[in-house]
């Protein structure tokens, strides 16, 4: 059985719990805020970044990771975890630094290891056969000298049982993650199968929430833009296409 499909007591549901506008219960739980890094070129470009060192958040992504910072400036947050990548460290730092506090590395939170397809092109992988397999059947994927994403599910949810416990009841905590590594925390708790967490999507510098009980969780939000927007697109209309009648 995969690791998402372990529904047990967090299937049940919680009534008359107060809710924060903002998604944080003020209950006697942990809290916390799982928060994707903000754009680079890799995102931008299409290409998958993996686990590769030097990759820096652009122009866009630092804007973003500042306006978190602004964001969350007055939010009770005990402490900043963060993946040890680039990325995930530069996005935290304004968040860190807000609430006058220090970015603690937590390898939990890593990235999925995506072995030999790190730094391919998205579309360079879409011709490969594991591409569908990727995509339909997660729970069967291994990749070629990497991890499966039950493997990377394990670790995350591994990750979050252990910085929970490591808290206080009310605390408020920070992790600043990844796109595939957030989806599959999120489909565990939702308790989503693995091979069906793909349908979920996480947009760079978003905040998903969780709130930590014992033996238990709820996903309080999930995918919050602290900007929201649509994106430009050019308004030109596009030339006709010629008939060959």
């Amino acid at each position: 059985m995969a690791l998402g499909d372990k529904r047990g007591s967090r299937g049940k549901m919680l009534h008359h719990v107060p809710i924060h506008k903002y998604g944080v219960l003020y209950t006697h739980m942990p809290t916390i805020l799982l928060i994707r890094h903000g754009e680079n070129e890799y995102v931008a470009k299409g290409r998958l970044a993996g686990r590769l060192p030097g990759v820096h958040l652009n122009e866009k992504g630092v804007t973003q990771a500042q306006e978190l910072g602004k964001a969350l400036v007055n939010a009770p947050v005990k402490a900043v975890y963060a993946s040890p990548l680039d990325r995930t460290i530069e996005t935290a730092q304004p968040i860190a630094e807000a609430l006058g506090q220090e970015v603690i590395k937590e390898p939990g939170l890593l990235e999925v290891d995506f072995g030999t397809w790190q730094d391919k092109t998205l579309k360079q992988l879409r011709r490969r056969k594991l591409w569908r397999t990727v995509q339909n059947s997660p729970s069967l994927t291994r990749f070629p000298e990497g991890e499966t994403f039950a493997d990377a599910q394990q670790r995350i949810v591994g990750a979050i049982e252990k910085l929970s416990k490591k808290h206080k009841a009310q605390d408020l905590i920070v992790c600043v993650s990844h796109s595939d590594i957030i989806k599959l925390a999120i489909a565990y708790y939702l308790g989503v199968h693995i091979d069906l967490f793909q349908r979920l999507m996480i947009a760079p510098a978003s905040i998903s929430t969780l709130h930590m009980g014992e033996g238990w969780a709820r996903v309080i939000n999930y995918n919050h833009g602290i900007n929201f927007g649509f994106p430009e697109h050019d308004s030109k209309p596009k030339p006709k296409r010629k008939s060959n009648k």
